[in-house]
């Protein structure tokens, strides 16, 4: 291979990329507009949720049952409404999206010591929300039954509120969230877009550079030169992989600075494991531009083998464990698992090569299996 000759392929094919400005512009306006677009738009953050409750007791426990709700962060409180068949208007047009009603004798049937039924009404058009809302509901809703137990039994016993609660929950149960303290979701899904928008724009660049010079005729200049196969695409192959390397450190900068996400891992590992990632995102766009002969197509073809592997099948939305085994296998045949697990550990867990080299051994693997393929399928005397 001449270093000579892939200087100036590349040399040619960066002047081609600086002349369409247009195609220029994109190249850094798209990674970081979906990345500003996605980032604040996309979040699974289940708070302010509207909240309307229908109070037929009106008593002291019966109030300050309400307030547990009114003043959670996790509720929107609508206001209180006058029965329970004014709920339904209001949950179709989305105005709330979750009701509680309180029996009448609320507070009359606790101090007796039976049981009340409070019944809760929640939109359920959005699943995972839903379950979220439940979730908290249930929560509240126990933490309130253990200080009414613990009230009855100090009362029952004689004994003070603290050593009832003492012993009504000889198990204490506390949590500790690893990793994400906050459990802001930003913090998690900024870095995975960096996965998802450099498994998305690199096989585009590239894939829309061969093609366009197959359709604009361009490609018998290199039929007919002394340029070999392997020189023509490691050259016309390195500006897209460093306008891609550029956009890394764009998207880097904008989840750690803008969206705040913290960094604990090591640069020194991080560089090189994106770089291959952006090398096996390259060459999976080499390999639709060999199959293909319109950029239109390109285009179809790229968004197919791309988009829909890194959103649906990398762990983004839902974790690999958490889907059908067909899907998980599918899963482990595409880059963008592995590369998550470098960003998960490389951001949140601040682990590196050693717990992460199979991931990385992996996406070494796929670069050179597509590099491979790309340069077998490309041939500088085409069959018509």
């Amino acid at each position: 291979m001449n270093l000579q000759r892939v200087a100036a392929t590349a040399s040619k094919e960066w002047r081609e990329i600086v002349r369409d400005r247009l195609f220029l512009a994109l190249t850094f306006l798209v990674p970081t507009s979906l990345m500003l677009v996605v980032g604040y738009g996309l979040s699974l953050d289940v708070e302010d949720i509207p909240l309307a409750i229908v109070d037929r007791d009106g008593s002291n426990l019966s109030r300050e049952y309400s307030h547990r709700f009114m003043d959670s962060r996790y509720f929107d409180f609508q206001g209180y409404a006058l029965d329970r068949h004014e709920l339904p208007p209001l949950l179709e047009d989305n105005k709330v999206r979750a009701a509680i009603i309180i029996p009448e004798n609320f507070q009359k049937e606790l101090l007796a010591g039976r049981p009340v039924v409070v019944q809760t009404l929640i939109d359920g058009t959005f699943p995972f929300r839903a379950q979220t809302i439940k979730g908290y509901v249930l929560a509240m809703n126990t933490a309130f039954t253990s200080e009414m137990l613990a009230m009855y039994v100090a009362k029952q016993k004689g004994v003070s509120i603290s050593e009832a609660a003492r012993r009504l929950q000889p198990i204490q149960f506390q949590t500790r969230y690893l990793y994400n303290q906050s459990m802001r979701s930003s913090w998690a899904l900024a870095p995975r877009l960096i996965m998802v928008i450099l498994m998305m724009t690199p096989p585009f660049y590239t894939a829309l550079g061969i093609v366009r010079e197959k359709e604009r005729g361009s490609i018998y200049n290199i039929y007919s030169s002394t340029v070999s196969r392997l020189e023509f695409l490691v050259g016309k192959l390195i500006p897209y992989v460093g306008i891609s390397a550029a956009n890394a450190v764009i998207l880097f900068l904008l989840a750690t600075e803008l969206f705040g996400a913290p960094f604990k891992g090591s640069l020194l590992f991080f560089i090189p494991a994106t770089l291959l990632y952006i090398i096996c995102t390259t060459g999976l766009g080499l390999v639709v531009s060999v199959l293909v002969r319109t950029q239109v197509a390109a285009m179809v073809v790229t968004f197919i083998v791309t988009v829909i592997p890194s959103i649906l099948y990398s762990g983004v939305v839902v974790p690999i464990e958490s889907l059908s085994p067909t899907a998980q296998m599918t899963a482990h045949a595409l880059p963008a698992m592995y590369y998550t697990n470098i960003i998960v550990g490389a951001f949140m867990k601040g682990v590196g090569l050693n717990e992460l080299w199979p991931d990385v051994l992996v996406l070494a693997i796929y670069a050179a299996v597509l590099m491979t393929i790309g340069y077998s399928m490309f041939h500088k005397r085409p069959s018509t």
